[in-house]
Protein backbone atom coordinates (compact mmCIF):
# COMPACT_ATOMS: atom_id res chain seq x y z
CA UNK A 1 0.00 0.00 0.00
CA UNK A 2 3.11 2.32 0.71
CA UNK A 3 4.43 2.07 -2.25
CA UNK A 4 1.45 2.92 -4.42
CA UNK A 5 1.19 6.38 -3.07
CA UNK A 6 3.71 7.79 -5.41
CA UNK A 7 2.50 5.72 -8.26
CA UNK A 8 -0.90 6.71 -8.00
CA UNK A 9 0.12 10.61 -7.15
CA UNK A 10 2.36 10.49 -10.77
CA UNK A 11 -0.11 9.25 -12.50
CA UNK A 12 -2.34 11.83 -11.24
CA UNK A 13 0.13 14.13 -12.63
CA UNK A 14 0.36 13.46 -15.83
CA UNK A 15 -3.30 13.10 -16.25
CA UNK A 16 -3.80 16.53 -15.08
CA UNK A 17 -1.79 18.45 -17.28
CA UNK A 18 -3.76 21.54 -19.15
CA UNK A 19 -2.93 25.13 -20.78
CA UNK A 20 -3.93 28.44 -19.78
CA UNK A 21 -5.02 31.19 -22.67
CA UNK A 22 -1.95 33.05 -22.58
CA UNK A 23 -0.06 29.20 -23.26
CA UNK A 24 1.40 28.29 -19.88
CA UNK A 25 1.31 24.76 -18.96
CA UNK A 26 -0.95 24.16 -15.93
CA UNK A 27 -1.16 21.71 -13.16
CA UNK A 28 -5.17 20.49 -13.24
CA UNK A 29 -5.61 17.33 -11.18
CA UNK A 30 -9.15 19.12 -10.42
CA UNK A 31 -11.10 19.51 -13.35
CA UNK A 32 -12.82 23.09 -14.38
CA UNK A 33 -16.08 21.43 -14.05
CA UNK A 34 -15.64 20.48 -10.53
CA UNK A 35 -14.29 23.68 -9.35
CA UNK A 36 -17.18 25.77 -10.56
CA UNK A 37 -19.74 23.06 -8.89
CA UNK A 38 -17.39 23.39 -5.45
CA UNK A 39 -17.47 27.50 -6.26
CA UNK A 40 -21.50 27.20 -6.25
CA UNK A 41 -21.75 25.80 -2.76
CA UNK A 42 -19.30 28.31 -1.63
CA UNK A 43 -20.85 31.52 -2.99
CA UNK A 44 -23.96 30.48 -1.79
CA UNK A 45 -22.58 30.11 1.64
CA UNK A 46 -20.86 33.50 1.27
CA UNK A 47 -23.83 35.12 -0.06
CA UNK A 48 -26.00 33.92 2.30
CA UNK A 49 -23.88 35.19 5.30
CA UNK A 50 -23.55 38.39 3.96
CA UNK A 51 -27.18 38.71 3.24
CA UNK A 52 -27.79 37.84 6.95
CA UNK A 53 -25.61 40.46 8.01
CA UNK A 54 -27.05 43.02 6.05
CA UNK A 55 -23.92 43.45 4.37
CA UNK A 56 -25.37 42.85 0.26
CA UNK A 57 -25.82 46.54 -0.94
CA UNK A 58 -29.01 46.97 -3.19
CA UNK A 59 -28.54 50.89 -4.05
CA UNK A 60 -29.74 51.71 -7.74
CA UNK A 61 -27.07 53.97 -8.34
CA UNK A 62 -24.42 50.86 -7.19
CA UNK A 63 -26.43 48.79 -9.28
CA UNK A 64 -26.69 50.31 -12.10
CA UNK A 65 -22.81 50.85 -12.22
CA UNK A 66 -21.47 47.46 -11.45
CA UNK A 67 -23.76 45.38 -13.36
CA UNK A 68 -23.18 47.70 -16.53
CA UNK A 69 -19.32 47.87 -16.37
CA UNK A 70 -19.43 44.35 -15.50
CA UNK A 71 -22.18 43.56 -18.26
CA UNK A 72 -19.48 45.12 -21.00
CA UNK A 73 -16.94 42.77 -19.59
CA UNK A 74 -18.29 39.67 -19.65
CA UNK A 75 -19.57 40.93 -23.33
CA UNK A 76 -16.27 40.53 -24.20
CA UNK A 77 -15.11 37.17 -22.31
CA UNK A 78 -18.20 35.39 -23.61
CA UNK A 79 -16.79 36.38 -27.17
CA UNK A 80 -13.17 35.47 -26.58
CA UNK A 81 -13.68 32.53 -24.70
CA UNK A 82 -17.23 30.83 -26.06
CA UNK A 83 -17.12 28.18 -22.86
CA UNK A 84 -17.97 31.00 -20.34
CA UNK A 85 -21.51 31.54 -22.20
CA UNK A 86 -22.89 29.40 -19.89
CA UNK A 87 -21.18 30.77 -16.62
CA UNK A 88 -23.98 32.05 -14.18
CA UNK A 89 -22.47 35.37 -14.70
CA UNK A 90 -23.35 37.73 -11.01
CA UNK A 91 -21.75 39.69 -8.30
CA UNK A 92 -22.23 40.38 -4.70
CA UNK A 93 -21.54 44.13 -3.96
CA UNK A 94 -20.52 43.74 -0.38
CA UNK A 95 -20.64 46.98 2.17
CA UNK A 96 -17.80 46.84 3.40
CA UNK A 97 -16.22 50.31 3.89
CA UNK A 98 -12.81 49.39 5.47
CA UNK A 99 -11.58 46.11 2.64
CA UNK A 100 -9.83 47.00 -0.76
CA UNK A 101 -10.50 43.58 -2.76
CA UNK A 102 -12.81 41.51 -5.18
CA UNK A 103 -12.87 38.48 -6.29
CA UNK A 104 -14.36 35.91 -8.98
CA UNK A 105 -15.21 32.38 -8.41
CA UNK A 106 -14.76 29.42 -10.90
CA UNK A 107 -18.05 30.07 -12.92
CA UNK A 108 -18.51 34.00 -12.72
CA UNK A 109 -19.43 34.60 -9.57
CA UNK A 110 -18.30 37.37 -8.40
CA UNK A 111 -18.11 40.00 -5.30
CA UNK A 112 -16.42 43.71 -5.40
CA UNK A 113 -16.28 45.21 -1.86
CA UNK A 114 -17.45 49.01 -1.31
CA UNK A 115 -14.42 49.79 0.32
CA UNK A 116 -12.26 49.30 -2.90
CA UNK A 117 -14.48 51.97 -4.78
CA UNK A 118 -15.27 54.68 -1.71
CA UNK A 119 -11.64 54.49 -0.26
CA UNK A 120 -9.90 54.73 -3.74
CA UNK A 121 -11.98 57.27 -5.24
CA UNK A 122 -12.15 54.54 -8.36
CA UNK A 123 -13.51 55.49 -11.94
CA UNK A 124 -15.23 53.26 -14.11
CA UNK A 125 -12.37 52.56 -16.24
CA UNK A 126 -10.29 51.61 -13.01
CA UNK A 127 -13.13 49.47 -11.78
CA UNK A 128 -13.23 47.63 -15.37
CA UNK A 129 -9.54 46.75 -14.79
CA UNK A 130 -10.47 45.31 -11.25
CA UNK A 131 -13.40 43.40 -12.56
CA UNK A 132 -11.95 42.20 -15.51
CA UNK A 133 -8.19 41.56 -13.65
CA UNK A 134 -10.58 38.77 -11.40
CA UNK A 135 -12.97 37.63 -13.99
CA UNK A 136 -9.65 36.87 -15.54
CA UNK A 137 -8.92 33.99 -12.87
CA UNK A 138 -11.96 32.51 -13.62
CA UNK A 139 -11.45 32.35 -17.55
CA UNK A 140 -7.86 30.98 -16.70
CA UNK A 141 -9.47 27.96 -14.64
CA UNK A 142 -7.03 29.37 -11.60
CA UNK A 143 -9.71 28.28 -8.89
CA UNK A 144 -8.93 24.98 -10.38
CA UNK A 145 -5.39 25.27 -10.54
CA UNK A 146 -5.62 26.48 -6.83
CA UNK A 147 -7.86 23.09 -5.65
CA UNK A 148 -5.17 20.88 -7.37
CA UNK A 149 -2.66 22.52 -5.37
CA UNK A 150 -4.48 21.64 -2.23
CA UNK A 151 -4.99 18.01 -3.51
CA UNK A 152 -1.23 17.84 -3.76
CA UNK A 153 -0.55 18.51 -0.28
CA UNK A 154 -2.92 16.94 1.05
CA UNK A 155 -1.39 13.85 -0.85
CA UNK A 156 1.82 14.72 0.91
CA UNK A 157 0.15 14.16 4.05
CA UNK A 158 -1.36 11.26 3.46
CA UNK A 159 1.75 9.51 2.06
CA UNK A 160 2.72 10.80 5.17
CA UNK A 161 0.46 9.20 7.57
CA UNK A 162 0.61 5.81 5.38
CA UNK A 163 4.37 5.89 5.81
CA UNK A 164 3.81 6.37 9.41
CA UNK A 165 0.79 4.75 10.23
CA UNK A 166 -0.54 7.70 11.65
CA UNK A 167 -4.44 7.46 11.03
CA UNK A 168 -5.10 10.58 12.54
CA UNK A 169 -2.91 12.53 10.06
CA UNK A 170 -4.64 10.75 7.29
CA UNK A 171 -8.22 11.52 7.92
CA UNK A 172 -7.04 15.32 8.83
CA UNK A 173 -5.48 15.32 4.95
CA UNK A 174 -8.94 15.68 3.39
CA UNK A 175 -10.19 18.34 5.51
CA UNK A 176 -7.15 20.82 5.37
CA UNK A 177 -7.48 19.62 1.56
CA UNK A 178 -10.90 21.52 1.51
CA UNK A 179 -9.62 24.46 3.53
CA UNK A 180 -6.67 25.32 1.33
CA UNK A 181 -8.47 24.77 -1.74
CA UNK A 182 -10.50 28.24 -0.25
CA UNK A 183 -7.62 29.80 1.39
CA UNK A 184 -4.68 29.29 -1.17
CA UNK A 185 -3.79 32.48 -2.98
CA UNK A 186 -3.15 32.40 -6.50
CA UNK A 187 0.69 32.17 -7.39
CA UNK A 188 2.54 35.34 -9.11
CA UNK A 189 2.46 33.98 -12.22
CA UNK A 190 -1.19 33.45 -12.18
CA UNK A 191 -1.98 37.11 -11.31
CA UNK A 192 0.90 37.89 -14.37
CA UNK A 193 -1.61 36.44 -16.04
CA UNK A 194 -4.83 37.78 -15.24
CA UNK A 195 -3.41 40.98 -15.53
CA UNK A 196 -2.34 40.11 -18.90
CA UNK A 197 -6.15 38.72 -19.79
CA UNK A 198 -8.06 41.58 -17.58
CA UNK A 199 -6.75 44.55 -19.44
CA UNK A 200 -7.53 43.23 -22.72
CA UNK A 201 -10.95 42.31 -22.01
CA UNK A 202 -11.38 45.75 -20.05
CA UNK A 203 -9.99 47.39 -23.85
CA UNK A 204 -11.94 45.38 -25.71
CA UNK A 205 -14.89 46.60 -23.49
CA UNK A 206 -14.02 49.95 -23.85
CA UNK A 207 -12.18 51.22 -20.97
CA UNK A 208 -8.93 52.89 -20.73
CA UNK A 209 -6.02 50.03 -20.16
CA UNK A 210 -3.81 53.48 -18.56
CA UNK A 211 -5.91 52.66 -15.94
CA UNK A 212 -4.26 49.47 -14.93
CA UNK A 213 -1.76 51.75 -13.94
CA UNK A 214 -3.73 54.42 -12.13
CA UNK A 215 -5.44 51.63 -10.40
CA UNK A 216 -2.42 50.05 -9.54
CA UNK A 217 -1.01 53.78 -8.36
CA UNK A 218 -4.09 54.52 -6.38
CA UNK A 219 -3.88 51.08 -4.41
CA UNK A 220 0.38 51.47 -3.49
CA UNK A 221 -0.45 54.99 -1.94
CA UNK A 222 -3.49 53.58 -0.22
CA UNK A 223 -1.45 51.04 1.81
CA UNK A 224 1.41 53.63 3.23
CA UNK A 225 3.90 51.67 1.31
CA UNK A 226 3.14 48.12 2.35
CA UNK A 227 1.17 45.83 -0.08
CA UNK A 228 -2.42 45.82 -0.06
CA UNK A 229 -4.17 42.45 0.52
CA UNK A 230 -5.41 43.07 -2.88
CA UNK A 231 -1.96 43.04 -4.30
CA UNK A 232 -0.66 40.98 -1.84
CA UNK A 233 0.75 37.95 -4.30
CA UNK A 234 1.07 40.23 -7.55
CA UNK A 235 4.18 40.95 -9.35
CA UNK A 236 6.65 43.27 -7.55
CA UNK A 237 5.61 47.17 -7.51
CA UNK A 238 9.05 47.28 -9.14
CA UNK A 239 8.11 46.03 -12.59
CA UNK A 240 4.58 46.16 -12.23
CA UNK A 241 4.25 49.85 -13.10
CA UNK A 242 5.92 49.23 -16.49
CA UNK A 243 4.37 46.08 -17.44
CA UNK A 244 0.95 47.42 -17.25
CA UNK A 245 1.39 50.63 -18.90
CA UNK A 246 3.27 48.72 -21.89
CA UNK A 247 0.38 46.20 -21.72
CA UNK A 248 -1.53 48.69 -22.22
CA UNK A 249 0.00 50.21 -25.12
CA UNK A 250 -0.23 47.24 -26.96
CA UNK A 251 -4.03 46.51 -26.22
CA UNK A 252 -4.83 49.99 -27.13
CA UNK A 253 -4.80 48.71 -31.01
CA UNK A 254 -7.33 46.50 -30.18
CA UNK A 255 -10.07 49.17 -30.05
CA UNK A 256 -8.04 52.47 -30.56
CA UNK A 257 -11.25 54.16 -30.30
CA UNK A 258 -12.89 52.69 -27.17
CA UNK A 259 -15.78 51.73 -28.35
CA UNK A 260 -18.30 50.47 -25.50
CA UNK A 261 -19.40 47.11 -25.79
CA UNK A 262 -23.11 45.50 -25.14
CA UNK A 263 -23.84 45.09 -21.47
CA UNK A 264 -24.48 41.29 -21.29
CA UNK A 265 -26.84 40.33 -18.53
CA UNK A 266 -24.90 40.01 -15.03
CA UNK A 267 -27.12 39.34 -11.85
CA UNK A 268 -26.34 41.69 -9.14
CA UNK A 269 -26.96 39.58 -5.92
CA UNK A 270 -28.94 41.92 -3.60
CA UNK A 271 -30.16 38.49 -1.65
CA UNK A 272 -29.52 35.11 -0.66
CA UNK A 273 -32.48 33.75 -2.63
CA UNK A 274 -31.14 35.21 -5.81
CA UNK A 275 -28.09 33.20 -5.86
CA UNK A 276 -28.25 29.97 -8.92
Amino acid sequence: MKRLIPVTLFAALVSGCATSPTGRSQLMIVSPDSAIVESQKAYVSTVTELDSGKQLITDPAWVNRIATITGRLVTEAVSQYPQTADWKWSVAIINDADTLNAWCMAGGRMAIYSGIVTQLDLNDDEIAQIMGHEISHAIANHTAERMSRAVLMNAGLTATAVATDNNELALGGTALAAKLALELPNSRTAESEADRIGIELATRAGYRPQAAVSLWEKMEKAAGGSTPEFLSTHPSPKNRAATLKKLGEQMLALNPQLKKAAVHPVDIVTSASEVK
